[in-house]
């Protein structure tokens, strides 16, 4: 793959990182909302996990970064070979710290379940739009895709909290 400019490589990564968002928010607001309101030791309170939620975010960035630096060392560049890369990716990743939770902590199994999955799935969107982003000449289609993609999951999300 030929070198592509530092700032395309950062405006990759902020689409993938914006998309991961969005998918984070129907996973936890709204498909897993109700693991979350169980009281539980494992668990921060919600106010608290709310004012968090930046952290988590910055987790997702840098993440991102490691899934970009590793496309591109692995010459991955279309939306297909990443979807694929990514998902791969995040199950080995998510798995193995799925299963050091369970093994100590007290999180319940359905939680670490929807974790690993929700997590996973995260993990394949980053991936498929890196390659997207690694492979396209521009990138204004890219953006619109993703675009439309964090405001359906911010709809669906708001929706699913609602029902």
């Amino acid at each position: 793959m030929d070198n592509k400019p530092f700032w395309r490589l950062v405006g990759i990564a902020f689409l993938a990182w914006i998309s991961v968002i969005g998918f984070d928010f129907l996973l936890h607001a709204s498909i897993l909302a109700p693991l979350y309101a169980e009281t539980h030791p494992f668990l921060l309170a919600p106010e608290r996990a709310f004012a968090l939620i930046p952290v988590g975010y910055l987790s997702f960035l840098i993440f991102v970064m490691m899934i970009v630096w590793l496309m591109i060392k692995l010459n991955i560049i279309n939306w297909k070979e990443g979807l694929f890369f990514g998902l791969k990716l995040g199950a080995l990743i998510w798995g193995a710290l799925t299963l050091s939770l369970i093994s100590i902590t007290s999180a319940p199994l359905n939680l670490m379940v929807g974790w690993f999955l929700g997590q996973t799935v995260e993990t394949g969107i980053a991936g498929l739009v890196i390659g997207a982003g690694l492979g396209a000449e521009k990138l204004k289609n890219l953006l619109i895709w993703v675009v439309l993609f964090v405001l359906g999951a911010f709809v669906l999300g708001v929706i699913l909290q609602n029902l």
